[in-house]
């Protein structure tokens, strides 16, 4: 995303270091410092959402049609319990820290703990795209009238950002 904002000068948002990422290929097993990550977050959030949370909801939405692509046994049609579930284990190949978990998960409900560790904007941003990315990931499960709210948000002093996710399971045919 900043690669492709080439007219911005992003020395007023990112380090000498963020920088250097911007002119290198970052393969898919690398990671970046969180600190790097968390400054290009903030520059996205800013300067490409414009600081539109809803729209970070939605990057995380059609976020997961291209990890679909990469990863096809993730959904498991008709059994949004089974695909998050699918979900917690690949979690753990994506990061190298517990950033999220699933305490509660049902039929037709899960609680989702997210957890970054980063300052509060972009904690907050994250924590928007990852409802998004919970919200399309129980739709292409084949639920309908999903529904996601945060229950606590740390960016705002709570213990721990909870998501609380309620959904519809369509009737087996």
């Amino acid at each position: 995303m900043l690669r492709g904002h080439k007219g911005v000068d992003w020395s007023a948002y990112l380090n000498p270091e963020d920088r250097a990422y911007l002119s290198v290929r970052i393969t898919p097993d690398q990671w970046y410092p969180m600190e790097s990550f968390e400054r290009m977050g903030n520059a996205i959030l800013h300067l490409v959402a414009r600081d539109d949370l809803q729209a970070v909801r939605m990057w995380g939405k059609f976020s997961v049609d291209h990890l679909r692509a990469l990863q096809p046994m993730l959904v498991e049609p008709g059994d949004p319990v089974e695909t998050l579930t699918r979900f917690r284990v690949l979690r753990s190949t994506y990061f190298d820290f517990d950033a999220l978990a699933i305490p509660l998960l049902h039929e037709d409900e899960a609680q989702v703990v997210i957890s970054y560790f980063m300052g509060p904007r972009a904690e907050e941003a994250a924590s928007y795209q990852t409802m998004g990315f919970f919200e399309r990931l129980l739709e292409m499960s084949g639920t309908t009238d999903v529904n996601a709210a945060f229950a606590s948000r740390s960016w705002t002093g709570d213990p721990v950002t909870l998501v609380k996710l309620h959904w519809q399971v369509p009737p087996a045919r």
